[in-house]
C-alpha cells in the first residue's frame, strides 16, 4: 500500500475491501502503534459485520492515545451509515437489471457414488436443528458489532474497562543510604516512645447513642441503555445484563415484552455457561 492509497482510504474508509484489509494487517504487524491504520481496519470489520469487531475495538482503544477521538470516529455518520446504504444501492441495481433472454441448461452425466460415511454425515447435518442456547444467542445478537451512539460514552467506557492499563510507576531512590538509615532510626524512636507512654483508648459507653449512617444510593438508571445491556452480555456478566433489562422495562414500559424476552434468552445462555 502506497501513500496515495492510504490517503484515499482515510478520506473514504467505506472503500476498504478485502485486498486493502490484508495489506492493513501487514502494515499493523510492522507498525502496531499506527493508529490511523487500526481504525481503518476497524471500519472494515464493522462493514463486514464481523464477530472480531468487538474485540478489535478493545485492542484499537489500547493503542489509541486519545480514546475520545476514537469514540467520535465510531459514532460518526461516515462510520455507521455508509456501508448499509451501499449494500441497498447494489441490491437495487441488481433487482432493476434488464434481462434480455434466458436459457435453461441441463447437464447430464453419470451420478457420482457417495461414500456411505459421507452420506451419513451429510444427512446428520441436514437433520440437525439449532439448540435452545443457539436460538437464544442468535436473538441476543451475541458477537455482533456493538453500536454506540454519541450520548453513550458511559457504555463505551464500560466496554473498554478491561483495556485500562495502569502504568507501573518506579520511583528512583535519590537519597543516600546514610540519610535513609537516619530516617529509619527516627521512625523507630517514635514507635518506642509511643509504646512507653502506653496510650489507652477509652471504650464507648454501652448506653451511648451512635449516629445512624445510611448508605447513599446513587441512581444510575439514566445511564442504562440497550447498548450497555449488550455490553454486559458480551462480557458474560449475565446477572448485570438481566438487571440492565429490568431497568429498561421500567424506563420503557412500551417495550417491556421485548425486554422480558431478552431476559428469558439470557437466562438460557447463563444456564448453559455456568
Amino acid at each position: 500500500m502506497n501513500l496515495t492509497d492510504f490517503t484515499y482510504l482515510l478520506n473514504k474508509p467505506e472503500a476498504i475491501n478485502d485486498r486493502y484489509a490484508d495489506t492493513l494487517d501487514n502494515v499493523l504487524s510492522a507498525f502496531p502503534y499506527f493508529q490511523s491504520a487500526r481504525v481503518l481496519k476497524l471500519k472494515h470489520l464493522y462493514n463486514q459485520d464481523s464477530f472480531n469487531y468487538n474485540y478489535a475495538l478493545k485492542v484499537c482503544a489500547a493503542y489509541t492515545t486519545d480514546r475520545s477521538v476514537l469514540f467520535d470516529f465510531i459514532t460518526s455518520d461516515s462510520f455507521v451509515a455508509v456501508q448499509k446504504g451501499l449494500y441497498e444501492k447494489k441490491l437495487e441495481e441488481l433487482m432493476n437489471m434488464n434481462v434480455v433472454g434466458s436459457e435453461i441448461i441441463v447437464v447430464e452425466g453419470k451420478k457420482s457414488e457417495i461414500d456411505p460415511l459421507e452420506q451419513s454425515i451429510l444427512t446428520s447435518i441436514k437433520e440437525a436443528t439449532p439448540t435452545e442456547e443457539q436460538k437464544a444467542e442468535e436473538k441476543l445478537a451475541i458477537g455482533k458489532p456493538l453500536e454506540f451512539s454519541r450520548n453513550e460514552k458511559h457504555s463505551f467506557q464500560e466496554w473498554l474497562q478491561l483495556s485500562r492499563l495502569k502504568p507501573i510507576v518506579r520511583e528512583e531512590t535519590t537519597q543516600p543510604i546514610a540519610a535513609i538509615d537516619e530516617n529509619k532510626k527516627k521512625k523507630l524512636e517514635l514507635i518506642d516512645k509511643f509504646i512507653e507512654n502506653n496510650p489507652k483508648i477509652s471504650p464507648i459507653a454501652k448506653d451511648a447513642v451512635l449516629p445512624a449512617i445510611e448508605p447513599i444510593a446513587e441512581d444510575t438508571s439514566h445511564l442504562m441503555t440497550e447498548t450497555l445491556a449488550r455490553v454486559y452480555l458480551e462480557q458474560k456478566k449475565y446477572s448485570k445484563a438481566i438487571q440492565a433489562y429490568e431497568i429498561l422495562i421500567l424506563k420503557y414500559p412500551e417495550k417491556s415484552s421485548f425486554f422480558a424476552d431478552r431476559i428469558s434468552d439470557i437466562k438460557i445462555v447463563q444456564q448453559n455457561n455456568n
